[in-house]
C-alpha cells in the first residue's frame, strides 16, 4: 500500500531545513516552482496511490485560477473522481459536547457537483458575471452521482448497526434539481426494505440536529447541503478538530474536515486527531482493521486528562506534544 502526501518536491526541502509550514506553501511556493499550486507530478502520484492524505488548505488568499492558483482539494476530487464525502460524527467519552444527548451518525454527501465552480463543469467555470454587479452561479445535478451517494448511504447503514437513512433536501423550493435528488434516493431506498427512510428539509434537519441528534443514523444529501450539517454534527459532538471524514469513489482518500486556520499556521497548535481519524476510516475500508483499531487509541488518550489533550479540548499540548504523547501511549499499550 502506498500513501502519497500532497507536498510538492519544492516544499519538502524547506521543511527539512526547519521552515515552518505556513499557508503560503501550497499556494505560492508550489506555484513559483511549477507554475501551479498542484503540479502534474503530484496529480500523477495521487493517481497511482492507494490512499491520498491532504491536510487543510486555506482558499481565502489563493491566487487566481488563470495564474496557476488551482484548488488542490477540488483538483484531487475531480481527477480521482471522489464523488462521495463520508463523515462519522460521534460523542467522545470524556470530551465535553455541546449536544445534550449522544451523537452517533454518518453523513454522506455528494462531492463533485452542484455550485462548486472548479469542479462542476466539463470545461470552464459554472460561475460568471454577465454584467457589472450581477453574478450567476450554475450547478448541475446528475442522476448517476446522486444514485451513488444514496447507495453509499444505504450500504453504510446496512453494513453497520444503523437502521435509518434520512435524505436532506430543499425540494420545496428547488423542485426540479432537489426533486431529482429525491427520486434517486427513493429508488435506492426501495432496494433496502429493512432500513427506514425519511425525507427532511435542510432547515428542519439543522434544528433536529441541535434538539434531537439521535433522530438521525445515516444522512444522504447533495453537495450544497452536505458540509453544513456535517460540521454542525462534529461541533455538537465535541469539536471540529475531532472530525475525520474521507472522500471516496473509486480511490479511497482522506481529507481532514475541519476548516483551515491560517491564523495558527506554524504555531504548533493544530489538533492532529482529524487527520488520524480520516486515515482510520480509509484503512478500515481497505480491510486494514488492525491498523485502524490502533488509531482508535486516540480516544482514551484524548480523554485521559488535560495533560494529554490539545489546547482546543482544554488541554496543554500542541501538535508535536500530542503526537509524542500518543507515541508513548502506544508504546505503553504494546
Amino acid at each position: 500500500m502506498s500513501v502519497t502526501l500532497t507536498l510538492t518536491d519544492s516544499v519538502k526541502p524547506l521543511i527539512a531545513r526547519g521552515f515552518k509550514v505556513q499557508r503560503e506553501i501550497i499556494w505560492f511556493v508550489a506555484r513559483r516552482a511549477h507554475g501551479t499550486s498542484i503540479s502534474e507530478p503530484v496529480i500523477e502520484a495521487a493517481r497511482s496511490a492507494d490512499v491520498v492524505l491532504l491536510g487543510p488548505v486555506s482558499r481565502n488568499d489563493s491566487p487566481a485560477r488563470d495564474t496557476g492558483g488551482l484548488n488542490p482539494s477540488g483538483t484531487l476530487r475531480r481527477v480521482l473522481h471522489l464523488c462521495a464525502n463520508v463523515g462519522s460524527a460521534f460523542t467522545w467519552p470524556g470530551i465535553d459536547a455541546s449536544a445534550d444527548s449522544a451523537i452517533d451518525l454518518v453523513i454522506v454527501h455528494e462531492n463533485l457537483e452542484r455550485s462548486y465552480r472548479d469542479r462542476n463543469m466539463h470545461e470552464g467555470s459554472g460561475e460568471f458575471m454577465p454584467a457589472l454587479g450581477v453574478a450567476l452561479a450554475m450547478h448541475r445535478i446528475p442522476a448517476g452521482a446522486l444514485t451513488r451517494i444514496a447507495r453509499a448511504a444505504f450500504d453504510s447503514a446496512a453494513f453497520g448497526s444503523k437502521k435509518r437513512v434520512a435524505a436532506i433536501h430543499q425540494a420545496s423550493v428547488l423542485r426540479i434539481s432537489d426533486g431529482l435528488s429525491l427520486e434517486c434516493v427513493r429508488r435506492v431506498a426501495a432496494e433496502f426494505p429493512g432500513i427506514a427512510y425519511m425525507e427532511v428539509l435542510v432547515d428542519a434537519a439543522a434544528a433536529h440536529l441541535v434538539r434531537d441528534p439521535g433522530k438521525f443514523d445515516v444522512v444522504a444529501t447533495a453537495n450544497v447541503f452536505g458540509d453544513i450539517p456535517l460540521d454542525l454534527a462534529f461541533e455538537l459532538a465535541g469539536d471540529l478538530g475531532l472530525a475525520g471524514p474521507f472522500k471516496v469513489d473509486p480511490v479511497p482518500a482522506a481529507q481532514v474536515q475541519h476548516r483551515s486556520a491560517p491564523d495558527i499556521a506554524g504555531q504548533d497548535r493544530a489538533n492532529p486527531v482529524s487527520m488520524a481519524f480520516s486515515l482510520k476510516m480509509v484503512l478500515r475500508r481497505l480491510g486494514e482493521t488492525g491498523a485502524a483499531d490502533r488509531i482508535k487509541d486516540l480516544v482514551p488518550l484524548c480523554r485521559r486528562s488535560p495533560e494529554t489533550r490539545t489546547a482546543d479540548l482544554g488541554g496543554k499540548l500542541g501538535t508535536s506534544g500530542f503526537t509524542k504523547a500518543r507515541m508513548e501511549y502506544l508504546m505503553e499499550a504494546a
